[in-house]
């Protein structure tokens, strides 16, 4: 490209200053500059910030602040399934009704690799946590052993004696045992637990269908399992358990339990399901059940007790 070119001159240190910059550089009366540099100096802008916050704009700009974080939908939380993948679990994207209609417990064949069909509740915001078992399991163990050799000790020093005078005995040792397994439960964040509800075969699918719409609408706790058929053609009752995260919330535990009972589950006097009863699953792992050779309860809580009908 060809052209005249004009050599523009580059401005000069003062050409990048205004007008009213030119008071300072060259021109303005001495005794104006003298005034304003005092004045500068003792000015106090904290007037102007006390008064600030109540300014109107400062109003309106905070109100509409407010509103615009008030409509905005909170952040979502990713939903929580851990049978995600499970073909024995209900999947995210499975709506509750085609659940129970692949699943459902009274035909649906038990095996030994699935033993139990599964629901989460996929909006819980207690959230378990993975339990260190092997932990909670050796020092378990350790507990069990002690007791034992000190209940060994016990009946062989009072062999002969009255079965009460022992039973006497051992009743404080048994009751700091079962405090410092649920202790070291806690302690090893094994912490879950569950109410045990047991219908009928015939009735198996229309209380599980309750169980499972409601865990997943957030109406009881983390999750619940049902066990399948298991092709042996009894009428033994099925198991339905509704898991808690912490048998040490007894707000939870207490807040579940009335969930069932609303949802017709659970009857205080007579009928089906009078009485459940809420199981550790910590405990669980170490195989306690009724009758254990330590004679520890297999359940931690009993719906009559908590809510009034029995004696604890």
């Amino acid at each position: 490209m060809s052209g005249t070119y004009t050599e523009v001159e580059s401005p000069g240190e003062e050409s990048y200053l205004s007008d009213d910059s030119s008071f300072y550089v060259q021109q303005g009366d001495a005794d104006d500059r003298a005034r304003l540099e005092a004045e500068a100096l003792i000015f106090d802008p904290a007037p102007y910030w006390s008064n600030h916050p109540h300014l109107l704009p400062v109003v309106a700009a905070a109100s509409r602040a407010k509103l615009e974080a008030a409509s905005s939908p909170p952040p979502l939380e990713p939903l929580y399934n851990p049978y995600e993948g499970s073909i024995w679990g209900r999947q995210l994207n499975e709506s509750i009704q085609d659940f129970l209609k692949r699943l459902p417990p009274l035909t649906t064949t038990q095996t030994l690799q699935y033993p139990w069909i599964y629901v989460a509740n996929p909006h819980a915001k207690s959230r378990p946590t993975d339990p260190d078992r092997t932990g909670f399991m050796n020092a378990a163990e350790t507990l069990l052993e002690t007791f034992s050799e000190e209940k060994s000790e016990i009946e062989r020093s009072m062999a002969g004696k009255p079965k009460g005078s022992i039973t006497r005995k051992l009743t404080p040792l048994r009751k700091t045992l079962e405090d410092d397994l649920l202790a070291l439960a806690k302690d090893k964040s094994f912490t879950s637990g569950k109410w045990m509800l047991f219908p009928y075969p015939e009735d198996v699918n229309r209380q599980w269908a309750i169980v499972a719409e409601a865990t997943v609408n957030r109406e009881l706790g983390t999750a619940a399992k049902v066990a399948p058929d298991n092709g042996k053609g009894d009428r033994v009752p099925r198991l339905i358990c509704v898991y808690t995260k912490d048998f040490s919330d007894m707000d939870d535990v207490k807040r579940v339990l009335g969930r069932l009972m609303e949802l017709g589950l659970v009857k205080k006097k007579g009928g089906p399901q009078e009485g459940i009863y809420y199981k550790v699953d910590a405990l669980t792992e170490l195989g306690i059940k009724s009758g254990n050779e330590w004679g520890l309860k297999a359940s931690l809580y009993a719906s009559r007790d908590l809510l009034g009908d029995g004696k604890k």
